[in-house]
């Protein structure tokens, strides 16, 4: 897939790990301009990690950008552990992450389950929150959660129907209590190819076109267990989420100015959420691309957060 439309691909010039609670530790990066204005990108999934590619939505003279896998996922340690990983938990991660840094507000730039995680951190620390750039959102209310596990069948029927043929007949009824049970046995025989069905059924329906790419990288071993386990964990427990969601606190955060880029044919996490999104911020400006789904690397996706970023130079 040619990536033109991206900056030019670089290394960090500083990463470590940071020690969290429950024994976990957390894998961050630094790349770009040292004395840049501050960006945190926040991954998907919950559980998927971050790669290389992510540095390249931010132009690297002019943004210090920060990037960290959260719990259980990507190079933070242990992957795939659910023990003290909760959405509250994340929040305090990043905070964290932000003092060890000496950061005052980051620009947060995330999408799909990073949208939550971004919207749940300047709900909870809006004075360090400068402004976000938001993509493919997701709020974790539970009409989100079954269009994932049941709607997109009306879409992708043959990809729903592998992920349900995964389990037998007596388990189909309620796919996630059977995923997650595979999910968290102890025996890789069990957990893995339940993560890998879990995993390329969702990488199936991420783009608007078929995309081999996407799919070979969902089913890698590493992304498919801690994207499934954590996200079926999550699932399960209401994205750990106030009862009455996100958009119950918009008030706290209606001053911080924002970006949100949405795929029209986005069928993870329908248009609908993003219009919702944008309906309860009134400093919010949304970009409907027309011809894209899920993915953030998709063509159209990817010029939408690039331009999107850069609207954000020089302080807005």
């Amino acid at each position: 897939m040619p990536r033109g439309d991206l900056f030019p691909d670089i290394g960090p010039y500083e990463s470590g790990y940071l020690p969290l609670s429950g024994g976990h530790v957390m894998y961050w990066e630094q790349a770009g301009n040292p004395n840049g204005r501050p960006v945190l990108f926040l991954h998907g999934g919950p559980g998927a990690g971050a790669g290389a590619v992510h540095r390249r939505f931010f132009d690297p003279h002019y943004w210090r950008i920060v990037i960290f896998d959260q719990r259980g996922a990507g190079r933070s340690r242990p992957l795939g552990g659910l023990d003290h990983n909760t959405t509250p938990d994340l929040v305090a991660d990043i905070e964290i992450l932000r003092r060890h840094l000496a950061v005052d507000r980051f620009l947060l730039f995330g999408g799909s389950w990073g949208s939550t995680l971004a919207l749940a951190y300047a709900q909870a620390h809006p004075q360090r929150v400068s402004a976000a750039v938001l993509r493919g959102v997701f709020l974790g209310r539970p009409e989100e959660v079954a269009w994932f596990l049941h709607g997109m069948r009306s879409v992708f029927p043959e990809a729903h129907a592998a992920f349900a043929g995964f389990l037998p007949d007596a388990e189909r009824p309620n796919l996630l209590a059977a995923y997650l049970r595979r999910l968290t046995d102890p025996d890789a025989q069990v957990h893995l190819p339940a993560a890998r069905a879990w995993s390329i059924y969702e990488g199936t329906c991420s783009t608007l076109l078929p995309s081999p790419e996407t799919v070979s990288g969902f089913s890698q071993d590493r992304t498919a267990l801690g994207l499934a386990r954590i996200e079926a964990f999550y699932f399960a427990n209401g994205l750990f989420l106030p009862p009455e969601g996100l958009l119950g606190h918009m008030g706290r955060i209606s001053h911080i100015p924002a970006e949100i880029v949405q795929g029209r044919y986005d069928m993870i996490c329908p248009a609908v959420t993003a219009f919702d999104l944008a309906g309860a911020w009134r400093n919010a400006r949304m970009t409907i691309v027309p011809d894209a789904g899920h993915s953030a690397l998709e063509p159209g996706i990817r010029r939408a957060l690039v331009a999107a970023v850069e609207r954000f130079r020089g302080g807005r």
